[in-house]
């Protein structure tokens, strides 16, 4: 079964927490603080596979945890850093958050892409040694590893989609200009997942094409099997709408013609611009001029046309040249990049629930909303600074450690950063 879309829940790894130890050993007093630091939790990993080719497994399994990092130990000696989690998928997977619908990552070459980094390790008690707290009781634990629910979508990476209406041909195309080898039959459905076929035009020269399942009208709404495979043609940088020009099935391949790209526009406005060339194949069984009135109907909305007999690859390769030479003008295959979470206004921050603690003058400050603020500030940037400082003020973190007896000059501690309170 082809399977194009999973839901899964992934979580990188926690980080180690840090060590509260102190060095003992024979005729040296007050050996001091000693504890190591906790390793970073292991990240969540997407890797390309080309051995895969759906995204069947992950309807067996839908929960992916990366390990946890080590904890420090006594003697400065750090935790171990987790291994990563490696997940693989076919080329070309988006990766989703389910909740937003941003993109987090995607799948479109060899290269591994890190999509929920593991925890930082908590800090051993050394780090927080001072002329007056010479033997601090007290370690960080380590962060929480991201953690997300996604949607996986395989979209494929073709140059060239064929669109149309079931039994126009599609497949036999492909399987006379390629070294594909698709299910071919006289009858509605034959290709029930996309198939991909490289087409060799001489040394050095080749491009990618996809043989898209037939769509019928209603297909942007759930009508047919087409609708399953839409978003495959998203990546495509050409079409090439193929059209049984002698309606041998009963239907006007005018009327045809347009109820695709009326499908096409619906599902997403942007293909309706995407370049196309029109095929009209089945030639063979209707008379020239029925050929040359759709050719003149197909021309003068702006489409080059191409009359073909792709069962015995009649006049193919004028189709084939023209597609690469309309390649070699279009850019290459769109490629998503990262969306970054939105940042919340400053007015619209809600009171927030914190957990303050006070160890020996530093006010560790935890919750979980905190967390997912920290992630998005860039402490380098005075601006992104600034409205850090203004979320502390509107969630009622400030307020909230006055309450505590924070004094001016005391530490606070937030996961993984450390600021001295100043009125």
């Amino acid at each position: 079964m082809f399977v194009d879309t999973a839901k899964i829940f992934i979580k990188a790894g926690d980080g180690g927490d840090g060590a509260v130890t102190f060095h003992r050993e024979k005729y040296v007093a007050s050996g001091g603080p000693d504890g190591g630091d906790g390793g970073r939790g292991g990240n969540i990993v997407f890797q390309a596979d080309t051995n895969l080719s759906t995204l069947a497994d992950f309807r067996y399994k839908r929960k992916y945890v990366a390990p946890k990092g080590e904890n420090g130990r006594g003697g400065r000696c750090n935790g171990k850093k987790a291994p990563d989690l490696v997940i693989r998928v076919p080329m070309g997977t988006v990766v989703r958050e389910a909740e937003t619908g941003r993109i987090l990552a995607d799948i479109s070459d060899r290269e591994p892409v890190i999509v929920a980094k593991g925890g930082k390790g908590g800090w051993g008690n050394p780090h927080f040694a001072t002329p007056t707290r010479q033997t601090p009781r007290f370690a960080k634990p380590g962060m929480p590893g991201e953690a997300y629910d996604v949607q996986l979508e395989l979209k494929l990476l073709a140059d060239v989609g064929i669109v149309g209406f079931p039994n126009v041909g599609k497949s036999t195309l492909i399987s006379v200009v390629s070294e594909a080898k698709p299910i071919i039959g006289n009858y509605h459905f034959t290709t029930i997942t996309p198939v991909l076929g490289v087409v060799r035009m001489g040394e050095g020269s080749s491009f990618v094409m996809a043989d898209i399942p037939g769509l019928i009208e209603g297909a942007n709404e759930g009508l047919g099997l087409g609708h399953q495979f839409l978003r495959h043609v998203e990546r495509c940088r050409l079409l090439v709408h193929m059209v049984d020009v002698s309606g041998s099935e009963g239907r006007d391949p005018k009327e045809d013609f347009e109820t695709i790209n009326r499908e096409l526009q619906k599902f997403n406005p942007e293909l309706a611009e995407r370049p196309m060339i029109v095929a009209g194949n089945k030639c063979d069984l209707t008379d020239d001029d029925k050929v040359e009135e759709f050719r003149q109907y197909v021309e003068s909305r702006g489409y080059q046309f191409f009359p073909i007999m792709a069962a015995i690859a009649y006049e193919t390769e004028p189709l084939l040249k023209a597609i690469q030479e309309q390649l070699s003008k279009l850019p290459p295959i769109t490629r998503y990049e990262r969306e970054e979470a939105p940042v919340m206004p400053v007015e619209d921050v809600q009171k927030q629930a914190v957990n303050i603690t006070n160890h020996d003058g530093v006010y560790f400050v935890e919750g979980e909303w905190l967390l997912r603020v920290l992630r998005g500030i860039n402490f380098d940037d005075s601006e992104s600074l600034q409205y850090f400082q203004r979320v502390l003020i509107h969630s009622g973190v400030i307020e909230a450690l006055k309450e505590a007896g924070i004094q001016e000059g005391d530490t606070v501690s937030m996961y993984d950063i450390e600021f001295e309170f100043v009125e």
